[in-house]
């Protein structure tokens, strides 16, 4: 099955809701991170809330989703955007915790809970939009709704699952987002909270073969929702040497010059998507000619 979200309403437009179907975007971010089983469940839960939080946007919009906790898992920077782009890593890939008591992955365990929950937007502005909430959970699922309720005030459930097969490869990995607007009734609202409180696990449902259609008919049990667009979700990354050559000339000459004395070239290495670029001794005096306008 294509990775992809849909977009919907519901309840006569009072609910925004949206479901996605992220596996191989999260597959493809555990290849190439090498991470391990907790790790990867946290890495996941965060790209699949980077996707929910970039269908809101539009146009060229982007954001940055910083989860900074006192874990072992360490910072979780994740990128993302209105077409469905999305990447990230995780500061230490190499987490493995038992299981937690109710045999899950130990995200929380991973993340800590104790720390900041960053989103930076940039919305075309003279200034990005950055609003932080405390790290409330550590389940990072409730992370991202006690932002949204806080800094954006809009009140919405965000559930995010990630799967995990023992040889560390991802079995399944998804989630949905609703978004109550002004004017929904209490009736509303208290029944969505009790059907959410029976919904089994995104990535158990996408494990039955489950749509993100099917995950919204499930969590509004059969009510109608006008579904609004579905469209593609992957992992992409953006980078190349030319982004890196930039980055290299920021260095300075003393800098580079000593790339080239001491290194007799240099090795960037992205820390999205984990791609190598190699710039051999002729590529840096070229980067110095450049800053110094000698241009041969």
């Amino acid at each position: 099955m294509k990775d992809y979200l849909v977009k919907a309403l519901a309840y006569g437009g009072y609910v925004r809701a949206y479901a996605v179907n992220a596996t191989e975007t999260v597959s493809e971010a555990q290849r190439r991170h090498g991470t391990w089983h907790t790790a990867s469940a946290a890495l996941g839960r965060s790209l699949v809330g980077g996707l929910l939080l970039g269908a809101t946007l539009k146009g060229e919009d982007t954001l940055t989703v910083k989860i900074q906790g006192d874990g072992p898992a360490g910072a979780i920077i994740v990128d993302s955007n209105a077409k469905g782009d999305v990447k990230g890593y995780i500061q230490n890939p190499k987490v493995s915790l038992p299981l937690n008591e109710k045999g899950k992955l130990d995200v929380r365990g991973a993340v800590g809970t104790n720390g900041v929950f960053t989103v930076i937007k940039d919305l075309g502005l003279k200034e990005p939009f950055s609003g932080q909430t405390p790290i409330v959970s550590g389940e990072l699922g409730e992370d991202f709704t006690y932002y949204l309720a806080i800094s954006e005030q809009i009140p919405s459930a965000v559930g995010l699952s990630v799967l995990v097969n023992p040889d560390e490869t991802i079995k399944t990995a998804g989630g949905f987002m609703l978004q109550v607007m002004p004017g929904a009734s209490d009736e509303v609202i208290a029944g969505l909270e009790e059907r959410l409180k029976n919904l089994p696990n995104v990535s158990s449902l996408l494990e039955e073969g489950k749509t993100p259609e099917d995950i919204l008919d499930i969590i509004f049990e059969g009510d109608s929702i006008m579904i609004l667009e579905d469209a593609p979700v992957r992992f992409h990354c953006e980078c190349s040497k030319e982004k890196f050559s930039t980055a290299i000339i920021t260095l300075g000459t003393s800098e580079i010059q000593a790339m080239i004395e001491e290194d007799h070239g240099a090795e960037a290495v992205c820390s999205f998507c984990g791609n190598k670029y190699h710039f051999d001794e002729d590529e840096l005096q070229g980067l110095i000619d450049e800053i110094t306008g000698d241009k041969k």
